[in-house]
């Protein structure tokens, strides 16, 4: 069954079709709800797009259009021309609630589409360094990516998620200076740690794992072999630990892939042998040369130095590149956003190899700052460094872990008020849906069956239901909306929203009463039709959505 607002984009396309000749383009009928219910449950601005075309003034086609809708459009109640042209319908109450059955039949697919087109979509995220535990800054970053992914599956894309593991140059071999300066340490040798090496507890655990496992191996080898040999096994086992802590974050990946590898495939030799063939470097000061300015950069770039060695940049270009070259339409990069400088260089680069480069996009990813008692909380109480994912997922909970970081567009700073994530009140806005969730499967509870799909809808004519009505009618819109825009925020807002209509309604509304059995048929399918588009959408954001919470009778 069609949904109210695609209806109605469709009988206006035919109207002006057969009225004025013209076939209107994508996107052009825009059918929105109003904010103030005095102006109509929906509402459309054709007229006026059509001014310029027609060249008449928008309320005479308007009045036009209103005359043939009148009879195209039996769904409606009435249509009534407001303003400078807009067309406001008020729809007969049995039409809004047809979403009902759509959300019952769909179940757990209610609200997917095919806005996507299949668009094979690669999203890269996170991509910390091997080098130690992931921290609150890696969390926004990850829960976006994943969220967006969760999207853009359910907007009709085919995404792949990707983690690019930064697993060569000099990190990784200050990781092993820095193993191998605690392990001499453990057996009481002397011992320096490097400048730019990691001091962090965890280097402590490592080592030990490594003594414990191997005992004194590595003090027979030359130094510069046991260091290189200790690097590699911090780096396997600081990535076993990313990815166990990304597991307990509900962040999976398919893909991994690693800097060191795509080296080892000769990858970046090859890239830049293309792109000197194709006249893109030269030689100066004995370095390599990318003419990036003449593709869209501000400068030019070292590709590599006169030392003989890659800039970072290299080994990106040819990450990207077989990015391209494994047949992906879409690249989308999540980068902090101290890389900002970084965009335009890469793009450079894929133009010039003959890539799309309007189709490499990358999200940056703002600052977060952990707020507790109003000041700004930078180490953790128990190790002094800086506070690490699953030690804040252990604080908040999961649920607040994901959703606050999420409630906020990514490009901007975002302040985590600790105190407000641990609360169970309504202040607390995950707390706030998911009490929803719980209210509404306590309704649901006391009725004892499951409420049954029913042949039409007489009695839903508050505001209060036909306001959770069209807010359940266009979660598709907002899924299609999300994921093109890579926006998760928008689904927060989403069952923010949905939420308050469901309190409201609850509030106003007596949805079980045995006095009137067919009133209270209809309310609990829309409980029941409510109840499974708020789960679907927090499914999305990778947030549960329980049964039971403390209060849920009250």
């Amino acid at each position: 069954m069609k949904k109210i607002d695609e209806i109605l984009v469709e009988k206006i396309a035919e109207t002006v079709q057969q009225k004025y000749d013209i076939t209107p383009e994508a996107g052009q009928i825009m059918v929105e709800i109003p904010k103030d219910n005095t102006n109509g449950d929906y509402s459309t601005n054709i007229a006026m797009r059509l001014t310029k075309i027609l060249r008449r003034r928008p309320q005479e086609i308007a009045a036009e259009i209103v005359e043939i809708l009148k009879e195209k459009l039996p769904e409606a109640e009435s249509i009534e021309i407001a303003g400078p042209g807009f067309i406001n319908f008020w729809m007969k109450k049995d039409a809004l609630a047809n979403v009902i059955n759509t959300v019952i039949d769909l179940g757990d697919d209610y609200g997917k589409c095919d806005a996507g087109h299949g668009i094979k979509l690669l999203e890269e995220y996170v991509s910390a360094n091997p080098t130690g535990p992931l921290h609150c800054g890696h969390a926004r970053g990850a829960v976006w990516g994943d969220s967006c992914v969760r999207l853009m599956k359910a907007a009709g894309y085919e995404p792949t998620r990707e983690y690019y593991i930064n697993d060569a140059g000099a990190q990784i071999h200050n990781l092993g200076l820095s193993i191998y300066a605690r392990y001499k340490e453990l057996f009481g040798l002397p011992f320096t740690l490097p400048e730019d090496g990691y001091h962090g507890a965890d280097i402590i655990e490592t080592a030990k794992a490594i003594k414990e496992s191997d005992g004194d191996k590595w003090l027979h080898l030359p130094e510069e072999e046991a260091v290189e040999g200790l690097a590699k096994l911090g780096r396997d086992n600081k990535l076993e630990i990313i990815k166990q802590d990304l597991e307990y974050y509900g962040c999976a990946f398919d893909s991994w892939i690693s800097e060191k590898w795509i080296t080892e495939q000769g990858m970046v030799e090859q890239v830049v042998e293309e792109m000197r063939s194709k006249g893109l470097l030269y030689e100066q000061d004995g370095a390599i040369w990318f003419a990036a300015s003449k593709y869209g950069d501000e400068k030019d770039r070292v590709l590599k130095k006169s030392d003989g060695h890659y800039t970072y940049m290299t080994p990106d270009i040819a990450n990207h590149k077989y990015k391209y070259d494994r047949g992906y339409d879409v690249l989308v990069n999540i980068w902090g956003a101290d890389h900002h400088g970084y965009v335009p260089r890469m793009k450079a680069a894929m133009r010039a190899l003959g890539y799309n480069a309007d189709n490499l996009y990358v999200d940056l990813c703002q600052m977060v700052r952990m707020i507790e008692n109003g000041e700004e909380v930078k180490m953790s109480k128990r190790t002094g460094n800086a506070i690490t994912l699953r030690e804040l997922i252990d604080d908040i909970g999961l649920d607040a872990a994901r959703y606050f970081f999420l409630s906020k567009a990514l490009d901007s700073h975002l302040d985590l008020d600790l105190n407000l994530a641990r609360s169970q009140t309504n202040e607390n806005p995950v707390y706030y849906v998911q009490y929803a969730y719980a209210r509404i499967c306590s309704v649901l509870r006391q009725v004892g069956k499951a409420p049954e799909k029913l042949p039409s809808y007489q009695h839903l004519t508050t505001v209060k239901e036909t306001d959770l009505l069209k807010h359940i009618n266009s979660l598709p819109d907002v899924i299609a909306d999300a994921a093109e825009t890579r926006s998760p925020n928008k689904i927060c807002n989403y069952v923010q929203k949905l939420a308050a209509y469901f309190h409201s309604f609850y509030g106003a509304c007596k949805i079980n009463d045995p006095q009137n059995p067919e009133v209270s048929a209809e309310r609990l399918a829309l409980v029941e039709a409510t109840r499974i588009t708020l789960k679907n959408a927090l499914w999305l954001l990778g947030v549960n959505a329980p049964e039971r919470m403390q209060k849920e009778e009250d």
